[in-house]
């Protein structure tokens, strides 16, 4: 029982690597792929089965035969692509109220970047079934759509995209009382939390003074609530270990990572902090993918022992060490 359960999730394991290692690739060297021409070329013109037609075309060209093509559709694609509103994002509150001029600091710029139609990208976090299918939320607009970046050095530092709103909407709905934020960046969640009632004061954790620097000239006047806004230079970290708990904080969000690939060391890192703060709700930017990555290591150091014979617990056991629950409080004791 316990060797045929384990298999069965090696082999979804091993799906979803190959899933998301196809769509690391269309996403970092051609998101451009399915062009308006492609989608009405099989749709003929039917708005109705545009995003039917995306799912159908990439599950195509992501496979090597027919089987494949229905795995990847159905199991995967079809779940996770969809065609996003323009509008959604342009009538949320940091968009339509908060300009960010085109500008120049030192090795820092301010500016716009945009998708083109049909290009594909990560909108959200994961979503993780019960069987442990982990799928990439993959979104696009039908029509250009342009959104503020900072960049530092010509590349990319921070953007209000749609995967960043996504990500952050629990977080923004958790956060009450005495926040606490560990990152900047050009102050999406920050703006976002100033506007809730339930919101009395917001420490920002920065420890960059050029991004600092731009936040409090072109974008801290512009928020209505920036009284409720203080900002700190520090290290994230030595804030956590000297001052966190002086600040009798309600709410903590860290976000300090780009994506996955620097973020699990520095979430372990600071998940140990929490006992610091014992009565403070804690959320970590895309937690979900964080922890797949950290779930996968685990099962790995299972399946070795299992293959073995040294492993002595049940496939109940294995299970309940595969949990987001589990793996939460796991990390803390790295």
């Amino acid at each position: 029982m316990m060797e045929k359960r384990i298999e069965m999730i090696n082999k979804r394991r091993k799906m979803n690597f190959h899933i998301f290692t196809l769509v690391a690739s269309y996403l970092n060297n051609c998101p451009d792929l399915v062009t308006r021409e492609t989608i009405n070329e099989i749709t003929n013109g039917n708005k109705q089965g545009e995003e039917k037609a995306f799912i159908s075309f990439l599950a195509n060209v992501f496979s090597e035969n027919d089987e494949d093509v229905r795995v990847i559709e159905k199991e995967y694609l079809s779940k996770g692509i969809k065609r996003l509103s323009p509008e959604e994002y342009l009538n949320n509150p940091y968009f339509a109220n908060i300009k960010i001029p085109i500008k120049q600091e030192n090795n820092w710029n301010l500016g716009y970047q945009s998708y083109k139609p049909y290009e594909g990208f990560i909108y959200r976090d994961i979503i993780t079934e019960s069987d442990y299918t982990e799928i990439p939320q993959i979104g696009y607009f039908d029509k250009d759509f342009s959104y503020p970046t900072v960049f530092e050095n010509g590349i990319e530092w921070m953007a209000i995209k749609p995967n960043e709103i996504e990500t952050m909407k629990e977080p923004i709905k958790n956060a009450r009382g005495r926040v606490l934020v560990y990152g900047l960046g050009i102050g999406y969640f920050a703006y976002m939390v100033s506007e809730k009632n339930e919101v009395d004061a917001i420490t920002v954790v920065e420890r960059d003074q050029n991004v600092i620097d731009l936040f409090n000239k072109y974008i801290l006047p512009q928020f209505p609530n920036k009284a409720k806004i203080t900002i700190v230079k520090s290290d994230a970290f030595e804030y956590a270990k000297n001052e966190m708990k002086k600040g009798s904080y309600n709410y903590i969000f860290t976000d300090l990572w780009h994506d996955v690939s620097d973020g699990v060391d520095l979430y372990v890192k600071m998940k140990k902090y929490e006992a610091l703060c014992p009565n403070s709700h804690f959320d970590y930017w895309i937690e979900k993918s964080i922890l797949s990555s950290i779930r996968w290591s685990i099962f790995d150091g299972i399946y070795t022992r299992v293959k073995e014979k040294s492993f002595t617990g049940t496939i109940e056991d294995i299970e309940s060490y595969l949990t987001d629950d589990y793996l939460r409080n796991f990390v803390k004791f790295i």
